[in-house]
């Protein structure tokens, strides 16, 4: 038992990249789904590359899904609307009209016996075009038939009957108003304007629209719309080799396909298809690996930059599948391009395009025109990257957001050509969907940032603001240390140079060099850079103090960089950039005072480390001492910047400090040559000609 926890205590790492491969491949045939593939691929407008074909079963010819959306017009156009006739509308109304007829007459008119044989005549001829009018019905308008023509006909259900009627045989309220008007106007005999009042109080639409029935009509109307226009019979000859893919050609293949794809899912297949995709799932996610492995060492050493690639490609995959299985329609929103710029964001060039290769083909599982989709996000994909080569400004999303749009608009166009021989079939709304993508890549900002805090990367973005002297902690720093700031100038320009040179990430290490001596703020005057009076607060000081304090920079450095939030990426530089060396001008003032066979604890006067173990690192550390030293000397010559440099780059190298970093000699012998020649520019030393 202690054997196996050991195994797995000194094999943690590749136990878990082992893990991460698997759980993939089991994430991936999850989201997968369980249906089977048709063995073809055509395209509309192109020839048949393969044999000829031969309906293996029967099927049905499917119609086209604008054929469909033409007889679901047309059945829409024609489909009669059903409306209510309202009894109990009448009914209250005539009532509320005798009311106010009786109101409106008492303020009018007295009760003498002369007025009253007027008020009877006047309110039976009132009750009687009210009468005439509500039972014709006035019809409530909806939007559906506002603008219909007169002949439309409409069914009205009454008393339990339907009947049909036209529109012009109903009142609306207008019209009802304008009989109303005219009625009265036939006699002169009584009050037409109290009448009129009255009467136009009274309308109210009694033929009510329902929507109910309505919509169960229109729907079993489009359910009983036959989907199919046409059968192909077993053994009946499809389309021979060579043979060009017309429309009609086109609509029977994918019949076929459609027919073909849902047999496979029968359950008799369920577990090969699985097998299958379990199958080429594995030799993708294999090849992943390998790439990782033989290519990008970097990231395929650190599991959580593992992760970080996997969430990707699983993320962008379950999305897509989401949206195939509930709205296709909208496949072409799917921000695929956001791949790219994330990885980009934090890796290299290679691995943003080679997953996003990867999780293209894996996604061409799941689509339909699975080449036409491929060839669009894989050129896409490509000029996303190109367009975000060199990230370092947040204006270069946006740029990169038209530069998706634009290659979508344009593979469309040029796909529509190719298949429909015009541009008259190009569908606007794919347009729109295109935008819709490339805006949603913009969200790949937010994420990058996300990701940064949660997986604990950084960005060249992210290294760009922190580079700036104006930020909070550098601008302390110039103005409690200038001495220390402007050696930390020095030293980023000296180390940037240098990585440029041998290959790295200049831009890490010229951030690093910027934040390695903040550690010296609390202190400045103990450090001589700094000390501008004459005044060396040292000579106060025993060796060891003096030895504690310089060390303290370093503690002291790492402190103040966590306090600000600063990436662990930049914290390393404050870190490794003295190793595990002494305070060697203190550690050379101890041993001078000491009496012979005195032994002196070294561990006072050693920096706690750790060593460099990138070539940033290193870099960093070879042109913070080499910096430092060049202000003690009394004459800046050639000569004596030259052995300067060798002097104490071969005392770290010989020291070990570079053993964990993955810096060759070569590469160390470049930045010699790089150093003394910035050296000599910076100290205005003219080389001396030979005689």
């Amino acid at each position: 038992m202690n054997k196996f926890f050991s195994f797995l205590r000194n094999h943690y790492t590749d136990i878990y990249k082992g893990f991460l491969f698997v759980a993939m491949i089991v994430l991936l045939v999850m989201i997968f789904p369980k249906e089977g593939k048709f063995k073809y691929e055509f395209q509309k407008g192109k020839p048949w590359m393969h044999e000829v074909l031969i309906a293996p079963f029967d099927f049905a010819i499917l119609k086209s899904t604008e054929k469909l959306e033409i007889e679901r017009k047309a059945i829409r156009d024609k489909i009669k609307f059903y409306f209510d006739f309202d009894n109990n509308i009448s009914t209250q109304k005539r009532q509320e009209l005798i009311v106010d007829f009786n109101k409106k007459w008492s303020d009018k008119y007295t009760d003498s016996p002369d007025f009253q044989y007027m008020k009877e005549q006047s309110e039976q001829l009132c009750l009687s075009i009210f009468d005439s009018v509500m039972n014709v019905g006035i019809i409530e308008l909806t939007s559906d038939i506002e603008n219909k023509p007169d002949d439309f006909r409409i069914i009205v259900i009454r008393d339990q009957h339907a009947n049909e009627n036209e529109l012009s045989k109903l009142f609306t309220i207008q019209t009802a108003y304008n009989f109303i008007n005219t009625s009265l106007n036939l006699t002169q005999r009584f009050d037409n304007n109290l009448l009129l009042s009255v009467l136009e109080n009274s309308l109210k639409q009694n033929v009510v629209f329902n929507d109910v029935i309505t919509e169960s009509e229109i729907a079993n109307s489009l359910n009983n719309i036959s989907l199919a226009h046409g059968m192909i019979q077993k053994g009946e000859r499809i389309i021979s080799k060579g043979e060009l893919i017309t429309p009609e050609k086109y609509h029977v293949l994918e019949s076929l396909k459609i027919m073909y794809e849902s047999q496979l899912g029968s359950s008799t297949t369920y577990y090969a298809i699985i097998a299958g995709q379990i199958i080429l799932i594995t030799i993708i996610v294999f090849v992943l690996f390998a790439f990782l492995l033989f290519f990008i060492r970097d990231v395929f050493n650190e599991n959580r930059k593992i992760l970080l690639v996997l969430i990707q490609i699983i993320l962008m995959v379950f999305i897509t599948s989401l949206v195939v299985k509930y709205q296709i329609d909208y496949l072409y929103v799917v921000p695929i391009c956001i791949i790219p710029i994330i990885l980009r964001a934090f890796f290299d060039t290679r691995i943003a395009l080679f997953v996003h290769i990867i999780t293209i083909i894996l996604i061409g599982f799941l689509v339909p025109n699975s080449f036409e989709f491929v060839y669009l996000q894989l050129i896409a994909g490509v000029v996303t990257i190109f367009s975000i080569v060199d990230l370092q400004r947040r204006s270069q999303f946006f740029l990169t957001s038209l530069s998706i749009f634009v290659t979508y608009i344009l593979i469309y166009i040029g796909i529509s050509l190719i298949q429909e021989g015009s541009l008259a079939e190009i569908k606007l709304m794919y347009f729109a969907l295109f935008a819709g993508s490339a805006l949603l890549s913009l969200f790949s900002y937010p994420m990058i940032f996300i990701f940064e805090k949660v997986f604990g990367l950084i960005t060249d973005v992210t290294l760009m603001e922190l580079s700036n002297t104006n930020t909070k902690l550098l601008r302390e720093l110039s103005m409690k240390a200038p001495g220390t700031f402007q050696h930390s100038l020095q030293v980023s320009n000296l180390a940037e140079e240098a990585i440029y040179e041998i290959g790295g990430n200049n831009l890490l290490v010229r951030t690093g060099a910027l934040y390695h001596d903040i550690g010296k703020m609390d202190n400045p005057l103990y450090f001589v850079e700094n000390q501008t009076t004459g005044i060396n607060p040292h000579d106060e000081l025993t060796n060891e103090e003096s030895a504690r304090i310089i060390i303290g920079h370093v503690i002291k450095g790492i402190e103040k960089a966590k306090k600000n939030k600063l990436p662990e990426q930049i914290i390393d530089f404050i870190r490794t950039h003295h190793g595990t060396r002494k305070a060697q001008y203190f550690y050379a003032l101890e041993k001078n005072n000491t009496i012979e066979g005195e032994i002196i604890d070294e561990s006072i006067f050693t920096y706690h480390g750790p060593i460099p173990f990138s070539k940033e690192t290193s870099v960093l550390m070879m042109a913070d001492s080499v910096e430092a030293a060049s202000r003690s000397l009394k004459t800046h010559d050639e000569e004596k910047i030259n052995s300067l440099v060798d002097k104490i780059i071969d005392a770290q190298l010989y020291d070990g400090q570079f053993a964990n970093s993955d810096i060759t000699m070569k590469e160390i012998e470049k930045i010699k040559k790089i150093f003394k020649k910035m050296l000599l520019n910076i100290y205005h030393v003219r080389i001396e000609y030979p005689e």
